[in-house]
């Protein structure tokens, strides 16, 4: 499939290349959190065209970055993965998340909340040097989705659904309290004491979580 070729002997410009065409870099952002259906990559981009998806996935497979696997028996269907290749955009892909939420306050009339926009934030907001030798596993409930959140030794993994063994359970019951604690204009004891969220575990973690998770 042709690509836009910019005509420069430059890394950047070959990985514009590759990732540069609208929605390319957002499909990257959600197969991060795992491998997905077609129809998960559509819910978690409500307002992409399915010709548009199903062409980025076309051209993402042919750049190597990711691949079709089909789902072994009771299972149907097909899954999209990223390959190794494709894995290593994650850091780049946190540095412009983290660059991009600089300008954030609300979001915009009509802009969607995903699984998955919330998996990245998570991603971009870690910060590694507040979580040295720190192991902890966090399952953040958002109402409609749930993201679990695994520190081994101060890595961070991301992902969705319920955390097997979670040290502690964060649920937001009305506001906007999780995004508040990662933005550090409110404290873990002001947003449990208004019961906007509520914590299973040691309370006393929410505080590392408002550390290791702030933007």
């Amino acid at each position: 499939m042709a690509t836009r070729e910019y005509g420069q002997f430059c890394g950047l410009a070959r990985a514009m290349e590759v990732i540069g065409e609208r929605w390319a870099v957002l499909i990257v952002r959600n197969l991060l959190s795992g491998p997905q259906r077609y129809t998960d990559l559509r819910r978690g981009l409500p307002a992409i065209p399915t010709n548009v998806l199903s062409t980025r996935l076309k051209q993402l497979e042919e750049a190597g970055l990711a691949t079709r696997r089909a789902l072994p028996h009771p299972e149907r269907g097909v899954v999209y993965e990223l390959t190794a290749h494709g894995r290593d955009l994650e850091p780049a892909l946190i540095a412009l998340g983290r660059w991009g939420a600089r300008t954030m306050t609300e979001p915009r009339p009509g802009e969607a909340v995903t699984a998955e926009s919330v998996a990245m934030s998570f991603r971009t907001a870690y910060r590694p040097e507040a979580a040295q030798g720190a192991t902890a596993g966090f399952e953040v409930r958002m109402g409609e989705f749930t993201i679990r959140l695994q520190v081994t030794d101060g890595a961070l993994a991301v992902g969705m659904g319920a955390h097997p063994a979670p040290d502690l359970v964060v649920e937001r019951l009305s506001g906007h309290p999780v995004r508040e604690l990662m933005s550090g204009s409110r404290t873990p004891a002001e947003v449990l004491a208004d019961g906007s969220l509520r914590v299973e575990g040691d309370p006393a973690l929410l505080g590392r979580f408002a550390e290791m998770f702030r933007f």
